[in-house]
């Protein structure tokens, strides 16, 4: 909102400094999850299910422990998601998570986000949206692991531009109380003080105490339910779906697990889910969105790979003083020609991509985009007009 603002000006229109009341969206958030939270306890009330808020405990295979009361069921699924973890420092307990970041009573002036991956980019980039000096410090070389190189490099640099400090190779190592303060030292050998420390350094299965694995269910290292490509678990009667299994942690592909779960025990179709080509997107400024295979991936998968890409200021931009760039990219199968792979960073990546992934989930080939007329002037139209190869 504050950059939309600002761009504003560009075009004309007379802004007022603008102004932000942290109470004010914490009190809407806050209504907003209980409506939403409303709707979804009628439909299922509506549909005959009976809910229980108490803490379970799977008893057997088919036997679930509800508070005081023994439920029994043909069949039970596990869906519990997972739960930020922290790292094994200390002064741990003076930092927060993601958990706790939307339940601040105030809004911090300094803020420390820890992390690399994309619950941390986008944090950072809120607290800093809101105006909060922010510093994001990662240990690796470059943001957002496992996806295409380019994009987390970029994203770092845009960030930076935008007055995020990004400070890679660089990790917290001890917190202490300084007055009202939390003290940072750093792996570098530095100390600074902030008002807000928040890890978003991992999430782990949220599967301790639910006593799966005395019913027989086979957990993985991480405490990951292991299942089968129908969601089964090492029990025939105990499925599991979501971040509970850490296959592809995306809420969109959860409700896809459920609905095949839902086809395989009861609609008479055995029905595994497709993990490949989904879509995703990660909510920083800029947003940045990917479906298919990074260009690392399909290297390895494919071999000889085609790459096309593009970098850009948009028309918006271009009016003002912003120097923000979107970043395209294209990644092809030498041999078929396929595209199997589209990476963007930039305004309305998201949105961009959904309809993108249609044409990769189908197996287009580069020639099929480049035979699609564009929409112009859009920052869409780039990937049916990249023509140069860059590798």
């Amino acid at each position: 909102m504050r950059e939309e603002l600002k761009d504003a000006a560009d075009f004309g229109w007379n802004i007022a400094e603008p102004g932000f009341d942290w109470q004010r969206l914490l009190a809407n958030k806050d209504r907003e999850i209980d409506r939403l939270n409303g709707v979804y306890e009628r439909v299922l009330v509506n549909a005959g299910v009976s809910i229980f808020h108490e803490k379970a405990l799977v008893r057997g295979k088919n036997e679930v422990l509800v508070g005081n009361r023994t439920v029994t069921a043909k069949h039970i699924l596990v869906a519990t998601g997972s739960w930020p973890q922290l790292p094994d420092i200390r002064g741990r307990e003076l930092a927060i998570t993601s958990n706790e970041a939307f339940h601040l009573e105030r809004l911090p002036a300094r803020a420390l986000v820890v992390g690399g991956g994309y619950i941390a980019v986008e944090f950072a980039s809120i607290f800093n949206g809101l105006g909060v000096a922010t510093t994001l410090a990662y240990r690796g070389a470059r943001l957002l692991r496992g996806f295409d190189g380019e994009l987390g490099t970029r994203l770092g640099e845009e960030m930076a531009r935008k007055g995020v400090t990004v400070a890679l190779n660089c990790n917290p190592v001890r917190l202490t109380k300084d007055g009202t303060a939390i003290q940072v030292e750093l792996n570098n050998n530095t100390r600074q003080s902030f008002d807000v420390v928040m890890f978003a350094t991992g999430r782990k299965p949220n599967t301790a105490g639910l006593g799966l694995e005395a019913a027989g269910v086979k957990l993985a290292a991480d405490g990951a339910v292991v299942v089968d490509n129908y969601s089964k678990s090492s029990v025939d009667s105990i499925h599991a779906i979501g971040d509970v299994t850490n296959r592809l942690n995306l809420t969109p592909v959860a409700t896809a697990e459920g609905m095949a779960l839902a086809k395989t025990l009861f609609g008479g179709t055995p029905t595994p889910v497709d993990h490949e080509n989904v879509p995703t997107a990660v909510f920083a400024h800029p947003n940045l969105a990917t479906v298919g295979l990074s260009e690392e991936k399909a290297r390895e998968r494919h071999g000889k790979v085609d790459i096309y890409k593009t970098a850009f200021r948009s028309l918006k931009h271009s009016m003002g003083g912003s120097e923000e760039k979107i970043f395209m990219k294209l990644v092809v199968d030498a041999a078929s020609q396929k595209v199997v792979g589209a990476h963007m960073l930039g305004p309305d990546a998201g949105e961009i991509i959904q309809g993108i992934a249609i044409a990769v989930k189908l197996g287009a080939t580069k020639a099929q985009f480049d035979a699609t007329i564009g929409i112009h002037p859009t920052a869409a139209e780039e990937f049916v007009t990249m023509r140069e190869k860059s590798a």
